[in-house]
């Protein structure tokens, strides 16, 4: 049995193609009402992980529960349950918007005509596109067209939203109102799972995420959480003194984790790999010392540096 508080709940998967692993023991749950993101480079796995969730394929082994339905046991319940948006999803050019939702919103069953049209109605709304409705298809943008298929996966009030790379080629803007609109989502008590290779962009848009690569669930929790798994301490501190600048330099050069320290005028920068503890020690041991500072700063690595990391650390190993 799932728990009951999980809308995906994912046991010991495995996916196999011939002799090549593509999932190997994903053990991973979501709770309800997140937005939560799956992150990784080509070939981590994320394709399989979604092929397996959505019913079209079966694993090697493992178990699927989605809003507490084993999703290898009742198909057509779990179908139910699942919204899908894949990867570049096309739509018809040859249709204007509404009848483009009009006639998904047939296919589903929802309801009357008129029960259909206010539905139609309601997810355009959800995903800002209400003034869309009488568009040709074909005369969206990138970032529309993203939107009205979000707004076709809305349509039968899914309770788990699975999403492979919405945000593809999108530009700031688009992001942005992606970004809203599954959040308000979300704030329905739906649970959007959603995949990227951007690290940066699904740390936009989720509350939580999880990182994977070949096959292998690395690190999962707030985007704080993950950065501390994947051991990336790394940052680039810069002190800024009045005076002194040598005698400082000196002292915080024969500090723990601090490298490859430069003086720049009053700048002093420099490499650290210590916690926030010793980070705090530095500024203390600074001001006991009488330097004064005029300002301490502190630039992390980016979430694409260390993905790129993992991945390289990976390839080898």
């Amino acid at each position: 049995m799932s728990d009951a508080n999980h809308a995906i709940d994912i046991r010991s998967l495995r996916v196999d193609y011939g002799d090549f692993v593509a999932v190997n023991d994903l053990t991973l749950t979501v709770p309800r009402g997140e937005v939560f993101g799956l992150v990784g480079p080509n070939g981590a796995g994320k394709t399989s992980t979604f092929r397996v969730l959505t019913t079209l394929m079966e694993p090697t082994y493992g178990d699927v529960f989605l809003d507490g339905v084993d999703v290898l046991e009742d198909l057509e319940s779990a179908r139910r349950i699942i919204g899908y948006m894949p990867d570049l999803a096309p739509v018809p050019s040859d249709l204007k918007v509404g009848e483009f939702l009009e006639f998904h919103a047939n296919a589903y069953g929802l309801g009357n005509r008129s029960q259909r049209l206010d539905r139609v109605a309601h997810c355009l709304e959800e995903v800002g596109l209400t003034d869309k409705r009488g568009s040709w298809c074909k005369e969206l943008s990138r970032g529309q067209t993203q939107r009205v298929v979000l707004a076709k996966t809305l349509l039968h009030s899914p309770r788990v939203m699975i999403l492979d790379e919405p945000a593809s080629g999108l530009d700031p803007l688009a992001r942005r109102d992606m970004r809203n609109a599954l959040r308000r989502i979300a704030d329905t008590g739906a649970t959007v799972f959603v995949s990227s290779h951007i690290l940066s962009e699904l740390a936009e848009m989720c509350s939580s995420l999880c990182v994977m690569n070949r096959g292998t669930l690395l690190a999962s929790g707030t985007v704080d959480q993950v950065r501390q798994q994947l051991g990336s301490n790394e940052r680039t501190l810069t002190a800024i003194v009045l005076g002194r600048a040598e005698e400082a330099a000196e002292w915080i050069s024969a500090q723990p984790s601090v490298h490859d320290l430069r003086i720049a005028e009053d700048h002093i920068v420099f490499g650290f790999k210590g916690d926030d503890e010793s980070q705090a020690a530095i500024m203390e041991g600074l001001i006991h010392l009488g330097i004064r500072l005029r300002a301490f700063e502190e630039k992390r690595s980016s979430f694409e540096d260390i993905l790129v990391e993992v991945a390289e650390n990976n390839r080898l190993s």
